[in-house]
Order: structure tokens, then sequence, then C-alpha cells
């Protein structure tokens, strides 16, 4: 009986993610050609933090009851999965466009970004400096966001038929879809998966993951198909910074993370999605934009990557 409520409470976990995410494009789009402010800094910025919301919950969660294994696994299988699924399933539907501005400027810092994660790992430990450093890289990042942001206001005419509370209604509900929705998947896919035997770095690498990163695929889904191509990608890009920077930045400060006996797994996989960060990079620099050979190669990466998790984890490599 349990594991019916189980599915049932998933589905509707589902529901609120796809509902969520078309309003929260809605309002954040309405947003920007108000304030004539880029759709790309407003995927940066807005809409990839309320995205990353289900994961800051997770891993934040997870640091405080001392599950540190899946606090920093679900961060890099979030990142894995945007990368390298969003992106992908984005770009096999319908090849998508990357903006200079991403490829010049936003991608290099989430690179650098990733760099900094594989180094604090490797020590084992992301204590309270370490989480402090990277609470203030994300906020040098936001500032710099807001200040480029500026610089980059559009002639475009308003649109006449905005209404601040329509618009406000989209945002603030459209988030709170998101975010219980997230976490309805989140919970009752984890129940599922921990009767299967699955360890907290599986969990937090699969169900975990991918529960949290629905919002990033969902919204960069919808976003595409609204013709929001620029939003699409500064979600995936500003949710990795958010994820690495934000995520973990606060988890560390409020409970230092010591990873143990899984510090070794952990080094691996960070590894592993640097490496995934310079092959979506390189795919992005490759004509400006992602086609669907690539987005299909960079799919079937993700599920090769699944399955070595997988393998490892019930020790079959």
């Amino acid at each position: 009986m349990k594991i019916i409520i189980d599915i049932i409470l998933l589905l509707v976990g589902f529901v609120l993610l796809i509902k969520g995410a078309d309003f929260f494009v809605d309002g954040a789009s309405s947003l920007a050609k108000k304030l004539r402010v880029p759709s790309l800094i407003v995927g940066l910025t807005i809409v990839a933090m309320g995205t990353s919301a289900p994961e800051l919950a997770v891993s934040v969660s997870s640091a405080l009851k001392g599950s540190n294994a899946l606090a920093v696994s679900n961060v890099i299988g979030s990142n894995m999965f945007n990368l390298l699924i969003v992106l992908g399933v984005c770009s096999i539907i319908k090849p998508t466009n990357v903006a200079e501005d991403v490829i010049k400027r936003d991608y290099p810092i989430s690179l650098g970004a990733a760099l900094l994660f594989v180094i604090f790992v490797s020590n084992g430990i992301v204590g309270r400096l370490e989480g402090g450093i990277l609470l203030a890289c994300l906020v040098a990042y936001i500032i710099f966001s807001i200040i480029s942001a500026r610089s980059q206001i559009t002639d475009e005419e308003p649109p006449k038929d905005f209404k601040a509370i329509i618009c406000a209604l989209c945002i603030f509900g459209g988030a709170a879809g998101i975010v219980f929705g997230g976490n309805l998947v989140v919970d009752h896919a984890k129940n599922i998966a921990l009767a299967a035997g699955m360890s907290d770095t599986l969990v937090g690498l699969t169900i975990c993951a991918v529960g949290t990163s629905l919002p990033e695929l969902v919204t960069s889904l919808t976003a595409a198909k609204k013709g929001e191509n620029d939003m699409a990608v500064g979600n995936v890009v500003g949710s990795n910074l958010f994820n690495i920077l934000g995520i973990l930045g606060v988890s560390g400060l409020i409970s230092p993370i010591d990873l143990g006996a899984t510090a070794g797994d952990s080094v691996v996989d960070s590894i592993i999605l640097l490496i995934a960060a310079i092959l979506a990079f390189v795919c992005c620099v490759t004509g400006r934009k992602i086609s669907k050979i690539q987005g299909a190669i960079m799919t079937c990466a993700y599920v090769i990557y699944m399955g070595y998790a997988i393998a490892r984890n019930y020790q079959l490599i």
C-alpha cells in the first residue's frame, strides 16, 4: 500500500513541476521584457535560482542530518543531468543556439566553479572556510551579472498588456509549484529507490539528482519551445553555478561536510563532472549552437556515466 502512495505522490510531483515551470517561464519572460532586461540574464539569475531550490533543500537537509555523501552527490548528479540531459535533450528536439556572452563570459566562470569544486572535494571536506569562499564567489557573480544587465538594456518596447499582479502570481506561484513538486518527486522516489538497496551516494547521483533537476529540464524545454533559447541555456549555466557556489556554500557554512570513506568516489565523480562540463563547452563553441548530433552524444554520455555509477554501487566493477 505504501509503495502505491509513493507512486501517486510522485506523479503529483511531476504535474506540479511541469505546470510550475510553465508559469515561472511566462512570468520571468514578461518581467524581463517589462524591465527591458535580456532574457539571458533572467535565466542566469532568477530562473536558475528558482529551479535550483529543490537541490538546496535536499543538500542542506542532508548535511544537517549527517548524510554528507548525499549532499555532495546530489550536486554532482544534478549538474551532470543539467549539462548532458537538459542541454542534450533540448538540442535533440531543437538545436540550441548559444549566446556569445555565455561562451565568452558565463560558461568559463561555470568551468572555474567546477574546477574549484574538484579542489575542495579532493581535500575530503567542505568546511565553513570553503563554504564561505563559494558563497563569496556566488555573490560576486550575481553582482557582475546585474552590472552587465544594466549595460545591456534593450530598446524593445515593453508589453502594453503587462500586469504586475499576474506576473508576480506566475513567478511566485510557479516557483512554489516547482519547489513543492520537486520535493514530492525526491521524497517518494527516494523511498522507492532505498527499498532497492541503493547507497546514499547512488541515490544522490540518480534519484535525487534527476528529481531535483526536473525543474531545469522542464523549464529549459518550455523556454526553448517558447523561443527563449537564451533563457534555456542560461538556466542550465546559472543553475550549475548556483548548485556549486550556493548550495555547497550554504551547506558547508551550516554544517561542515566531511566525506570520510566516500571521499574517493566523490573525487572521481567531481572530475567526471569537470570533464562533462568541458565536453558541453566544446559543443557550445562549435557553430555557436548545440546540434542534434551533439545533443545525442551528450545524452549517451550521461547514460554511460549512470551505468558506471550503478555498477560501482553494486560492486560489479
